[in-house]
């Protein structure tokens, strides 16, 4: 347990008991048995807290405790301690320095280690943005894009890429607000967005792209309260909706195996669970109920979900990381299974 200067609490029999106020008991939401909570809360800080608050029906001042303690200890501590006095990451913006022309830009997948990737992963782990002042700044005046060198907080031309910088940028507090009208010049015909596009590779929208432009905008209306970009990012939404999130317009076949490879970390990469976790992130951001078009999706998320209540790690990226965050293929992912976990609670609650 935490160190006694924190809130100290307990999970007995689907209750959360705060031990400094005599009586006071928090019901938590129980979809699977005690066991399995036990085993996700038994997780570094990143983790656990949002355990705490989409599994646990923790109070507030608890899974906040928890929240607190990412910057000082496991993932987020270990991240942080690797930001160069530049303000980057591995001396690089989308690419560790000196990447290409290396052995290593030949070799399968990608580094993860630079500062685009980084910011993403402290953000996503709830890390506050105050404990990086003056990051935005250092970026701004040091790092550039691997593309034409274009400076850091204006973007580029990948959509993926963009998404994650206009996310990354109105957490830490930087002007991206040139980069969020990006997003609806670049919308396509058909409503989403495709890297490609900006290389005349494709007309047509990728779900890996448009999902990930999705969450960069939802991130960045959250964040700012500038609800700009709203009707593009449901624009976004109704493209995936209208594919069931899962299969070709034109066809009705699987867009792809990548839609049910349930893996984490995904870094860009597309799945249904992934899918599902920004509709239930944006309809709770909105107070919308469950769209009925999702019903496939959550049916393969359903089926992937073993006896005992977790997910398994579908494949790891390749790619060099500066430390593993999940278990190897195979395994059983306590990630995955809070996902998993939550978008199920979700969509069941709804339904009942």
């Amino acid at each position: 347990m935490a160190a006694a200067a924190e809130l100290a609490h307990t999970l007995v029999c689907g209750w959360w008991v705060d031990p400094k106020v005599a009586g006071r008991g928090y019901c938590a939401r129980m979809t699977t048995d005690a066991a399995l909570l036990d085993w996700l809360l038994d997780s570094d800080p990143a983790l656990r807290w949002q355990v705490e608050r989409d599994l646990a029906d923790a109070p507030a001042e608890v899974w906040e405790a928890t929240r607190s303690r990412v910057a000082a200890e496991g993932f987020g501590a270990a991240l942080l301690g690797h930001q160069d006095s530049d303000g980057q990451w591995a001396g690089g913006a989308y690419f560790p320095a000196g990447f290409f022309g290396s052995p290593e830009a030949d070799g399968p997948g990608q580094p993860w280690v630079a500062t685009t990737w980084a910011l993403k992963d402290l953000r996503e782990f709830g890390v506050d943005a105050s404990l990086l002042d003056g990051t935005a700044e250092r970026l701004a005046a040091n790092s550039r894009w691997e593309f034409e060198d274009l400076p850091y907080w204006g973007g580029e031309v990948d959509v993926c890429i963009n998404s994650f910088t206009l996310a990354n940028g109105a957490w830490l507090g930087a002007d991206v607000s040139a980069l969020a009208r990006w997003f609806v010049d670049h919308r396509l015909a058909d409503g989403g967005w495709n890297c490609e596009a900006e290389e005349g590779d494709s007309v047509r929208s990728s779900f890996h792209s448009t999902l990930n432009a999705l969450r960069g905008m939802l991130a960045y209306e959250r964040i700012t309260g500038d609800a700009s970009l709203r009707e593009a990012r449901h624009g976004g939404e109704e493209y995936l909706l209208t594919r069931r999130l899962m299969y070709r317009e034109s066809t009705g076949e699987p867009v792809g195996p990548f839609v049910t490879e349930f893996l984490y970390p995904n870094r860009w990469r597309y799945s249904a669970l992934a899918a599902l976790d920004h509709f239930r992130d944006a309809a709770e951001f909105e107070g919308r109920a469950p769209d009925p078009r999702l019903a496939d999706a959550v049916d393969a998320v359903r089926a992937a979900r073993q006896p005992d209540g977790t997910w398994l790690q579908a494949k790891r990226l390749a790619g060099r990381t500066w430390f593993d965050i999940d278990v190897p293929e195979g395994e059983p992912s306590k990630w995955l299974t809070l996902i998993g976990t939550r978008v199920l609670d979700w969509w069941d609650a709804a339904g009942a």
